[in-house]
């Protein structure tokens, strides 16, 4: 194992230390591994938290700021964070118009959030709404979860109803926005080769030279089948034909199409799979409105890609459209 770390049981702490000195408009509580906005709570704004285990930044950590999330909780790497860690974030947030929860589906997350959303309501009255992602359409059930994983729609709609926050819509709407994102929004994932934990030490999974894993979690977990290594062109088929199969779109549905890197995927690669996704959904007929293209919700050095591709209308496009200033999503500002 090569790694950037001084000791594995403490990435998770030193890495936040780190997003506090590089971006001094956030803060960090290190007793609880949360960080938020430095103006948190605003007044009158509906507060957006999220969370989950470390190691897929910039997930959720990378997303704080103006136009998406108030705060964000750092589980150990590939952990939940548990329930003291999520109230405190959301009582970090609590502006008075009540809060949300964006919950991918993992069992630990689930459980979780909703002991926190219990507890929040107990001590303090605060009215709590949790919207969980299920957007993989890879498997219907795999390690860590009961139905779909949560994974690249998360950051869309973190993106979007963070808008639908910021510009002051109430806990109902912003969690009516929330939802729709996931229910148009659909992902599908590839490895190429695994990942390594810094406390492990060694690869979760094997993957030979001349394989790859279609439908990986991002944890590791296995997917729908191990293929041969195939062109990109071919790869792009694999990820983008099941998802366009799945809500289904239509012809002349306006898409988000998001193109992630799952770790140790370089840009280059990446921009080149967007090419072929682009011209897979040209015949479909399907119009590419906006698209996103990086490593924003990854597992640690894994290499890879998944395609996520949401379905708008005009004010989900307004939404997503509209400014954001996070340490990893920036326009508009």
């Amino acid at each position: 194992m090569k790694k950037l770390i001084n000791d594995p049981n403490d990435v998770v702490l030193e890495a936040l230390r780190g997003i506090e000195a590089a971006h001094p408009d956030l803060r960090v509580d290190y007793e609880n591994k949360v960080v938020y906005r430095g103006a948190a709570p605003k007044t009158g704004k509906v507060g957006i938290i999220s969370g989950g285990g470390s190691g897929h930044e910039p997930l959720h950590g990378g997303f704080v700021g103006h136009g998406m999330l108030d705060a964000a909780c750092a589980g150990d790497v590939f952990t939940s964070p548990v329930p003291g860690q999520i109230l405190a974030a959301t009582k970090l947030v609590d502006g008075g118009a009540g809060i949300l929860h964006v919950v991918k589906n993992y069992t630990g997350d689930v459980m979780n959030f909703e002991m926190a959303a219990e507890m929040a309501a107990a001590e303090t009255g605060a009215r709590v709404v949790s919207v969980v992602t299920d957007d993989d359409v890879a498997v219907q059930d795999s390690t860590w979860t009961a139905g779909r994983r949560g994974v690249g729609a998360t950051v869309l709609l973190e993106k979007i109803a963070g808008a639908a926050a910021e510009q002051g819509r109430d806990l109902d709407e912003v969690a009516r926005i929330a939802r729709a994102v996931n229910a148009n929004g659909r992902s599908m994932g590839l490895a190429l080769t695994s990942c390594t934990v810094p406390a492990v030490g060694h690869p979760t999974f094997e993957l030979g030279e001349d394989e790859m894993e279609l439908g990986v979690g991002i944890h590791g977990e296995p997917g729908r089948q191990r293929l041969p290594l195939a062109p990109a062109r071919e790869v792009a088929s694999l990820l983008v034909e099941p998802v366009l199969s799945d809500l289904p779109f239509a012809k002349g549905d306006p898409v988000i199409a998001f193109v992630n890197g799952l770790g140790g995927t370089p840009l280059i690669e990446l921009y080149l799979m967007f090419n072929e996704v682009q011209k897979l959904l040209d015949q479909h007929g399907v119009p590419v409105a906006r698209s996103l293209v990086g490593s924003y919700i990854t597992s640690l050095d894994m290499a890879g890609v998944s395609v996520t591709l949401l379905r708008v209308d005009d004010e989900l496009l307004s939404l997503w459209e509209a400014p954001v200033s996070t340490p990893a999503l920036r326009w508009g500002v």
